[in-house]
């Protein structure tokens, strides 16, 4: 039975891909790809003459039915610009449309710029929070950034050069000056792992340039956490739905483990705010 092969590829460094994903994209009839030159450039370096197929952003739903009904005849690999399929990368609706109707999905794994830039960031490993890349818009960004204030897991983003300065600024504004890595060009010619404070960062990538990976630290356990945007406006909610100031600042304390008395004090302040 025809089989869709989920290809990890490398991330910069072509001498990264595994054998494995060597042989299947090799065997295969059809690879679809997000980025069709960069594969093309990948398939020459190892001599590999596959047809490829266009598959990305904005045309994975037009694709879509396509690729199912070729799967209904040969094996088809998945593989995206860089990376594993699928994570902040097209491939999830060819996934789980290919599960839904009964192909076989296969997994070939193999570099990650997520977990390339954990290992080396000399931050704990142990848990970690990968959020891919942060929203475009300020105020979005920075309500979003206020939500992971109370998470203790290490946190991993993605992030564009372009939006990296006023995304680390961000970054301080709402989580603090924590410690973090950033990774840039990973495994390529001009590979740089920063390690440092937010605000460390902001002043070392002046002009930055390349691909980046954010590794920040979690809230510890000895910081005290703050009432952030998201919170306020959590509070905001339940005070609109009519919720007793009990229920609210209990349920409230116990997802984020700010005190009740603080809490009861913001709840105050907005329904001051809201007779005004």
């Amino acid at each position: 039975m025809p089989a869709l092969y989920v290809v990890a590829t490398p991330i910069g460094n072509l001498a990264d891909i595994t054998l494995r994903a060597l042989d299947v994209l090799q065997k295969v009839k059809l690879i679809a790809t997000e980025d069709t030159r960069k594969t093309r450039r990948l398939l020459s370096h190892y001599k590999i003459m596959t047809p490829l197929t266009s598959y990305w952003e904005h045309n994975k739903l037009m694709k879509l039915d396509y690729l199912l009904e070729k799967l209904k005849e040969v094996d088809i690999a998945l593989v995206t610009e860089a990376g594993m399929p699928g994570i902040s990368d097209p491939g999830y609706e060819l996934i789980r449309a290919a599960i839904q109707r009964g192909i076989n999905v296969v997994p070939v794994p193999g570099p990650s710029a997520v977990t390339t830039a954990l290992a080396v960031s000399g931050l704990p490993t142990d848990r970690f929070t990968f959020v891919g890349f942060l929203p475009n818009r300020p105020a979005a960004r920075r309500k979003f950034l206020s939500s992971l204030a109370a998470e203790r897991a290490t946190i991993i983003a993605l992030e564009a050069p372009r939006r990296l300065t006023a995304s680390l600024r961000d970054i301080l504004a709402t989580l603090g000056d924590r410690h973090l890595a950033v990774g840039r060009e990973l495994t390529k010619m001009h590979e740089e792992v920063f390690r440092g404070t937010v605000s460390e960062a902001i002043a070392h990538f002046s002009r930055p340039r390349g691909e980046f990976t954010l590794v920040i630290e979690g809230r510890r356990t000895t910081e005290k956490p703050r009432i952030t945007g998201e919170i306020e406006d959590r509070l905001r909610r339940l005070y609109l739905s009519g919720a007793k100031a009990k229920e609210a600042v209990a349920a409230v304390a116990a997802d984020t483990d700010i005190p009740k008395k603080e809490l009861y004090a913001a709840w105050l302040r907005l329904g001051r705010k809201t007779a005004a």
